[in-house]
This record gives C-alpha cells, structure tokens and sequence, in this order.
C-alpha cells in the first residue's frame, strides 16, 4: 500500500507548490523510494488544452496524450519518469464522470451531492496511482489557495482521507508565505497563521509547514508558527527564494523536509540520499565557461509560463554545455523586414516558438529568413517549423502565395494544410493529435546526427501538417525531410542541406528534456550557437587586425 502526501497552499497563489513537491519527491526518490506526483486543478475546463497560455502558460503534454498543467512539466523534469492522464486531475473531469454516472444509472436514484459523491470521485482519483502498486509515495498537489470556494471539494476529500487512513499513511505539508515588511524590518507571520487556522476550520491539519521567505526565519519565528499552527519546531521548513528552481531540493535537504515526511510516515531502512548527478548538473548551472544569446521568438512572451519547457530546456542544455544560455525575448508581431537585422544580430541562435493563430507569423516568417540568409543557427518547434517551410516556399521556391490552411484558409498554395483526419473534428478540447509518436530518420541527416538514431518518438500537439503534396519541389530546393511518421508519411523533421545548423521539428522535443537526460535537439543547438558567437568573435578579432595593418 502506497503512502500519501498532500500539498496545499495558503495566502497567495504562484508560492511553488509545485516546485516543493517536486523537490521533495526527488529527495524521496534519491533515498530508493518509488515516487510519483499528482496535481488536482479547481478549474471547471476538464484539462488545460483550450487555455490561453496567458491565462494559464503552457500545455504539457504526457506521453499517452494528455494535455495537462503546467507543473507535470516540473514533476517530470525533477524525477525524470514520465507522467499520465491519471497524474492531471480537474475539477471539471471529476464533475463530467458524476454528472456522467448520474445519467447512466449508476446512483440508483439517490440525490447526487457533492458530499459523498463528488468527494468519493475526487478520493477516488486521488488513490489511484497508489492502488497501482508501482510506487511507494503519491505526493498530490492541490491546485488554488486554502479558502478559495472551488478547492473546498478537494481539502474535504483530504479530510476525509486523514480519517479514514490509518496516521502513519497519510499527512498534509502546507506551503505558506511569510512576507517581509521594509518599513518595520521585519518578517510577519500572521499571514501564515490565518491560513493554517483557515485550513484547520476545514479539518485538515497540516504535519509540516513550508514557508516561503525572502530572508532567513530565525529560530524564534519558527517557534512562534510551530507553536500557533500546532506543528513541532522542527517541522517549520524554511524556504528561502533561490537562483534557480534546481537548487530548492538541496535546500529542502538542507532543512530536513524529507527525514520529517520519512519519520511522519514511519519509512524505515531507507538509504542515504544520492543527489551526485543532481549537483553536478548544478555545479555546471552555476559556474558557465561561456555565454551564448538565443532569441526566442514568439507571441506569448509577456508571460514566461507560456514557454516554460522550452526555457527549462536551454538551462539543461546550457549546463550540458557549461554555457549560460541568455534568452532574448522578441515578440513576432513586431518584427518586419526593415527592423528584422536590428533586433536579430546580436543573437547567436533564433528559436522560432509553437503557438496557434494568425497574429505574429508574418514576423516569424521574418526571422525564419534572416537566419537561413545569415547562416545564423535556427530551431523551430511545431509552428516554427510549419513557418520555415513557408518561409523557403515564398522566398527560395518562389511561390509568394505560399500559406497555411489555419492563417489562410482560401488559400492557393497551402504548404501547411489541416491533417485529415482533423478534418472532421468539430469540438476543440482533446482532439489534436496528442502524445507520443514514432519518427524515422534518415542516414546521414543533421537529425541522424544529433540524435544517433533512425527511430526515435517525441510528443505532439497540432492539428496542421506539412503538406506531401509539394514535398518533391522541396527537395529538390534543398529543404530535406529528414524525419517521417513511418504510419502515416507525415514529415516530422525538415533540415537544410546548405546551412550550418537549420532544423525545423513538428512534434515538441522540449516536453521531453529533464535534468538527468537534457533533450539532444537542445544541447545540439546550443553547441551551434556556440560555434557561431566564437566565429563572430574570431571574424572580428581577424577584421581590426586588418584595420591595424
């Protein structure tokens, strides 16, 4: 029988609840133990897939197709395993299974209620993972804040779990703030204490407090909120802001979260946690021997989140290459061709971003060409990749009406056109074509190189395709497909046979990077632009000893 910790939050939103349970399940997991996360979303959508990535940042995708939060991202890149359907629950899911049985018969004319029958579904969901018999510790992470009315559902069904369980297989770590005011110089813990009261006035008692913190807790206030949240001393966790993401489980370590949870849970004859890969990786992180720019183009950049598997990508693959990688945020919508050399040429690498709609391309198209003029290192993923295509259709095949179906529908030369079987999908949620796939590459490629393979699977998410039906005049141009669905024919991969470093891939690679096993199409990448800014450098040096001559 598997154990179960729930993570809650109080005060605000955006403290880390996710980076917390992932930190603790890698410190778990460093012990022996088989861990895995699952995160319950309030909302009323049945999965993120029809968010706004402003609304919302990023939708991740599992291997088996769901779309999901964003955090399942973090979970999979602490713990490096993959997640599921299972792993993702919302609001909105657990109401379309009860409204769903209601309608079969399945309640026998009883009221349905949201006590017992919308807790008995989300406790349901919640023990799944554990009823598996593949793990040793479930960490489920609530979405939302203690108090707010959708996560009520969600901390009674914690309740009820806590009573039904026996102790030592159940406890509740509650991440709070604790906010510094500059004018009194001072950390105040009263917020900390309204929310645990809060979550208490629900029935729920948290075993461990992490606060959040901008500056040390000293010994006194971890006292004064172990002793107002009725918590013991030394299960006040300190969590001081940190550089990066990746060095909140050695802090967590360091705080002795794990050893609390493992005693809490009476686990014994666990081994000493083995985190050697976990600090070389962040010895390379934090001590680069070079320093490379790559822009990210795209139309989300306002919010980082919208982004985030690609960001997380370059740092593994920066600290790979013991590079810091600077990203540069340019929004596609205000490039054009008279600006385009002036934003671009300071960068040693262009990503071409995914994304969905007409607003922005045209810019993309833009930076696409500068770098294949250039010769400057060039990345596209999912959109990007479908607007190289048009880029090299307009400007090398010569085909000025060149155009996707999704920006143009009437179009004359639909180089990107909707996938068939899309073509009768009428609802929008869960529809794409989600998860993992088979690709083929061809001997000899830029792609065979990079990956040392001819048959790998990377994820999807996308309704449009390259369209086969101009691929011939595409290489004969030079545009190669160097990867194919071997099902379907579909062209995965697109490279150029006459440039340094030109790739271009329909599925999403950075859904698959993790700090143990960074993304090769990233560390590659990056070596490129690293070869481009150190021939800059060398191109400039040769051209003032010239002028000197």
């Amino acid at each position: 029988m598997a154990k179960f910790i729930f993570v809650t939050g109080g005060v605000t939103s955006s403290l880390g609840k996710g980076i917390i349970a992932a930190s603790l399940a890698k410190l778990l997991q460093s012990r022996g133990l088989k861990v895995t996360i699952q995160k319950f979303d309030p909302y009323i959508n049945i999965d993120p897939g029809t968010l706004n990535p402003y609304e919302h940042g990023e939708c991740f995708v599992t291997e088996d197709g769901a779309e999901t939060d964003l955090d399942l991202g973090h979970y999979e890149r602490f713990l490096n395993i993959h997640t599921s359907q299972a792993n993702n629950v919302t609001t909105g899911r657990i109401y379309q299974t009860v409204i769903n049985k209601e309608r079969d018969g399945e309640y026998l004319g009883k009221t349905v209620q949201v006590i017992p029958h919308i807790t008995d579904e989300i406790k349901r969901r919640m023990l799944l993972l554990g009823d598996s018999g593949m793990y040793d510790i479930v960490i489920t992470e609530l979405g939302g804040t203690v108090g707010d009315i959708e996560s009520l559902p969600f901390v009674e069904a914690v309740r009820q779990l806590q009573w039904e369980m026996p102790e030592e297989d159940c406890m509740v770590v509650h991440l709070t703030l604790v906010p510094y005011l500059s004018a009194a110089k001072e950390l105040k813990t009263k917020p900390t204490q309204h929310s645990v009261r809060l979550l208490s006035q629900e029935g729920v008692h948290p075993n461990v407090i992490v606060a959040r913190t901008e500056h040390p807790l000293s010994d006194e206030l971890k006292r004064k909120i172990a002793l107002f949240c009725n918590v013991k001393p030394n299960a006040v966790i300190e969590a001081m802001d940190a550089s990066t993401i990746y060095e909140v489980p050695l802090k967590m370590l360091q705080e002795g979260l794990d050893v609390i949870v493992l005693k809490k849970l009476q686990i014994n004859g666990y081994a000493a946690p083995d985190l050697a890969k976990w600090r070389g990786f962040l010895e390379k992180l934090n001590y680069p021997k070079s320093k490379i720019k790559i822009g990210l183009i795209g139309k989300y950049i306002e919010l980082q989140d919208a982004y985030k598997s690609i960001l997380e990508s370059f740092v593994h693959a920066g600290a790979v290459n013991q590079c810091k990688v600077q990203i540069v945020n340019v929004h596609s919508e205000f490039i054009t061709n008279e600006n385009v050399a002036d934003k671009l040429k300071e960068l040693d690498g262009l990503l071409v971003a995914p994304g969905f709609g007409s607003r922005g391309v045209e810019g993309k198209i833009t930076a696409v060409k500068y770098a294949r003029e250039n010769k400057m290192p060039f990345f596209g993923i999912c959109l990007g990749m479908q607007m190289a295509v048009i880029e090299f259709a307009r400007n090398v095949l010569g085909w000025e009406e060149a155009n996707s179906t999704e920006m143009k529908a009437d179009t004359n030369c639909p180089v990107i056109a909707l996938m068939e079987e899309q073509k009768k999908v009428k609802k929008k949620g869960g529809t794409m074509r989600l998860g993992a796939f088979e690709c083929d590459i061809k001997k000899g490629t830029l792609a065979n190189k990079i990956y040392n393979a001819t048959s790998i699977s990377e994820r999807h998410r996308h309704r449009w395709e390259f369209n086969n039906k101009y691929l011939a005049d595409f290489e004969k141009a030079g545009l190669l497909p160097s990867g194919k669905n071997p099902q379907t024919g579909l062209v995965e991969i697109v490279e150029l046979s006459n440039h340094p470093y030109f790739i271009g891939v329909q599925f999403h690679p950075e859904l698959k990077s993790t700090v143990e096993n960074p993304h090769p199409l990233f560390v590659n990448f990056v070596q490129a632009a690293k070869l481009y800014a150190e021939q800059k450098v060398q191109n400039k040096t040769e051209k003032l000893e010239k002028e000197t001559i």
